[in-house]
């Protein structure tokens, strides 16, 4: 029986924990699937898919960060592309041992999908197949559906410094 997995909370750290699960599944010789929400730029996990078999990573985002409050009908788009998309992976043939849905709680918050139709998604979760969902803003919903929920919780980042994003720290 698969494994619904949650990483939420305003800290860093979501993407990686879950790209961490991510390295343990690949070092079992299992297939993961990442469907990247809001993400449409060059990011480390990215560039790492191409040395590992068995790692598909899907970007449904522009390189533009998204308005959160204003989301354009393009962000709209893809968010829903990447809950199709998502949905069409787990009924094909190659499923993946695992899927990671990349920010799909910031898209539920942001408005960009509904909150439904990821309940819907992860209803039809085939049995054999585990799920880790990242974001800020889980909803309630998702994290009573959930097996497991991490939440992270930042204490100090240099973002409140001033300092700028990190290559292989933030992105």
């Amino acid at each position: 029986m698969g494994v619904v997995c949650v990483f939420t909370g305003n800290g860093k750290g979501k993407t990686s924990a879950a790209f961490g699960m991510a390295m343990r599944f690949l070092g079992h010789n299992k297939r993961v699937v990442v469907v990247q929400f809001l993400k449409g730029t060059k990011t480390g996990e990215l560039l790492l898919k191409r040395n590992l078999p068995g790692l598909d990573i899907v970007q449904f985002g522009t390189e533009f960060f998204v308005d959160l409050k204003n989301p354009s009908r393009e962000d709209k788009q893809l968010a829903i592309e990447a809950i199709l998309y998502a949905k069409k992976i787990m009924k094909g043939p190659y499923r993946p041992d695992l899927m990671i849905l990349d920010e799909a709680n910031v898209a539920v918050a942001s408005g960009l999908i509904n909150e439904e139709d990821l309940m819907d998604l992860i209803s039809v979760m085939p049995e054999e197949m585990n799920l880790v969902i990242t974001g800020r803003e889980a909803s309630p919903k998702v994290l009573e559906r959930a097996d497991m929920v991490t939440e992270m919780r930042e204490i100090k980042h240099p973002f409140t410094t001033g300092k700028k994003a990190k290559e292989g720290i933030e992105y």
